[in-house]
Parts: C-alpha cells; sequence; structure tokens
C-alpha cells in the first residue's frame, strides 16, 4: 500500500509546535496557577507531580477531558528518551505486519512518530480530529505519567506498552536532542541540565515516579501493561518482539517464526538502518528527524559524566526506588 494512502502525515516539528490559541485559552488560567520551573529550555508548569512545558500542558489537560480511546486500540508509553522511536517502530510493523510488505511499510517514508502520533501533541495543537481519521487499529503514542492517563483510556481494555532506560542514559540523551533544537539559543551545559534531571523538572520528569508508576501498574495488572526495559531489548530483541506480539494479541504463528519474520522486523526496525533512512537523516520540509537518532547504546553516559555525577544520580535513584522491588 502506498504511503499517501496509509492515512499517516507527517507532523510539524513536534517540539516547536506552534500554540492553538484555543486550547490555550479554555485552560490559562488553572495553568498559571501551577508552579513554574523557568531554567529549562522552555518554561515548565508542574501538574499531579510532573512537570510539562507550558506549549504542551494545554494538550495535556484537553486529552484528560476528551480523549475516548477505541477498543482496538494499542497504546505505546515511555519517558522521553528512553527507547521511544525504537519501540514504536517494532510494535508499528508487529501489528502492520500483514497490512504491509517491508517495501512498502510507511517506516521507509515517515518517521516513527508519525506512524505512532503523541496523543498528546495533537490536542495542544487543536488537531485533535486527525486521530480520528486513522484506521483501526490505531497504535498511538504518549509520554503521559500513568498518573495523567484519560481515566478512559485507564478503563478501557485497550493494552499500554511501556518503557523505560537507565536515568545516566537518559539525561545524556535528552540533553543532546535539546542542544539540536533550532529554537533553543540558551546555553544549556551538561551540568545545568544534570542538575534539572535530578531535581525531576524536565518533560514529563521526575523520571523515578513516571517509571514505579507504569511497574507497580504492570504488577498489579499484567494483562493491562507490558513493562520493558530498553537494556533488555537490546540484549535480546527477537525474544522482545515475540513477548510484544503476544501481550498486544499479535503472535507470530510457527511458520512466521520458522521463516525468520521476527528477524526480519528486528532488522527492519534496528538503529542503523532508521537512521540512515532519508526521512530520519534530512526529514521532510522542515521537519528535522535527525535528532531522535543518536547512538542508540546502552551506558553511554561514561562518556560524559564525572564520577560524582554519576555516583549522585545512582544515590538518588536508589532512593527512589527504595522498597519498590525495582532497579534498573
Amino acid at each position: 500500500m502506498a504511503v499517501e494512502d496509509s492515512k499517516l502525515r507527517c507532523r510539524p516539528h513536534y517540539n516547536s509546535v506552534p500554540e492553538n490559541e484555543e486550547v490555550e485559552s479554555i485552560y490559562k488560567e488553572l495553568i498559571s496557577t501551577l508552579p513554574k520551573e523557568e531554567r529549562t529550555p522552555s518554561t515548565m508548569r508542574k501538574y499531579q507531580g510532573f512537570w510539562y512545558s507550558e506549549q504542551r500542558l494545554p494538550g495535556v489537560l484537553a486529552m484528560q477531558e476528551i480523549f475516548k480511546p477505541r477498543s482496538t486500540d494499542l497504546i505505546v508509553a515511555s519517558f522521553v528518551k528512553s527507547g521511544t522511536t525504537w519501540l514504536r517502530a517494532l510494535t508499528f510493523t508487529i501489528v502492520h505486519r500483514n497490512k504491509y510488505t517491508f517495501s512498502s511499510n510507511p517506516l521507509l517514508k515517515l518517521n516513527s512518530h508519525d506512524c505512532v502520533p503523541n496523543i498528546e501533541y495533537f490536542y495542544s495543537k487543536g488537531d485533535e480530529q486527525y486521530l480520528e481519521t486513522l484506521p483501526s487499529p490505531r497504535v498511538l503514542g504518549t509520554h503521559l505519567s500513568y498518573t495523567a492517563l484519560p481515566e478512559s483510556m485507564k478503563t478501557s481494555n485497550c493494552p499500554i506498552v511501556y518503557i523505560c532506560r537507565e536515568p545516566k542514559d537518559v539525561i545524556v540523551s535528552y540533553w543532546h536532542m535539546v542542544k539540536k533544537f533550532d529554537w533553543f539559543k540558551k546555553s544549556f551545559p551538561l551540568n545545568q541540565a544534570f542538575e534539572l534531571f535530578c531535581e525531576g523538572r524536565i518533560p514529563y520528569g521526575p523520571v523515578w515516579e513516571h517509571v514505579l508508576e507504569y511497574y507497580m501498574k504492570s504488577l498489579n495488572d499484567s494483562e493491562k501493561i507490558l513493562f520493558l526495559k530498553y537494556e533488555e531489548i537490546m540484549k535480546d530483541p527477537i525474544a522482545s518482539v515475540i513477548r510484544i506480539s503476544n501481550f498486544i494479541g499479535c503472535p507470530f504463528s510457527e511458520e512466521e517464526i520458522k521463516n525468520g519474520l521476527v528477524e526480519e522486523i528486528v532488522e527492519f526496525c534496528s538503529f542503523n538502518k532508521l537512521k540512515n533512512l532519508d526521512v530520519n537523516k534530512n526529514g521532510i520540509g522542515n521537519v528535522q528527524n535527525d535528532f531522535l537518532f543518536r547512538k542508540a547504546t546502552v551506558g553511554d553516559w561514561q562518556n560524559y559524566m564525572t564520577t560524582e555525577m554519576a555516583d549522585k544520580l545512582d544515590e538518588i535513584t536508589n532512593e527512589k526506588l527504595h522498597g519498590s522491588g525495582f532497579s534498573f
């Protein structure tokens, strides 16, 4: 099927979304009363225990009020810079493997964030009707904490696939991404980004609470949430793809496994394959996707952090996770 017929479209640069005045005005009074942070690349507000950019928060509030999932929806959730691009590509390809051949897969012409649209992003634009034009089954993405998800989503039968990543790699990846934004001209040294991260003051933070909410929910309702670690997928992507397919109700047949389809999906969605596609090197029009692809390695934080920084973050992580039974 041609990409033009897939009902998927390329978004504007998702970190430079023009504010929708109508959506913004509805929630302006409430947002103005929330705790504020201005040391970050964009002004943020704290809502329900988590930090959001002022630009994105109206969409979060609108999504909580309005969003109605379909029974066939599948949600891919993650904290920022935690393997989101990769997981969305894998999940989209698994779900639509009978609809698209590898040569016609939209991922060849669109970024995985276009194939798996971020729900709150479209609400912040006032363009949520676009989501209604997508055919079922929809694979939709979100960076929201479990607390912030619409009640309609929590009480639905829609499965949620969640991915987390070692916090030290998360902050380094986030810092590199922010530095690539054309609109962000201020100096943003790593030590400043690190301190804000330790305080939980980056978009959708704090990371520890974000991860723990999904982790604890997955323990109590394993049919609702599949909890994944980026490092474990990296270690055994084939087993992880099979696990995802079983969880979302799209299991591979014995014939598919025997014929090597799982390995083909892993290769098709691999970092090197996606990074070298023209759409992810150069984007489409004014949409740049190269900031979504850097190294995709485990432990890259060692090339940037001092021992003191790493020890401090490990100490915070241990304190935050103490008693939960979870560790990165």
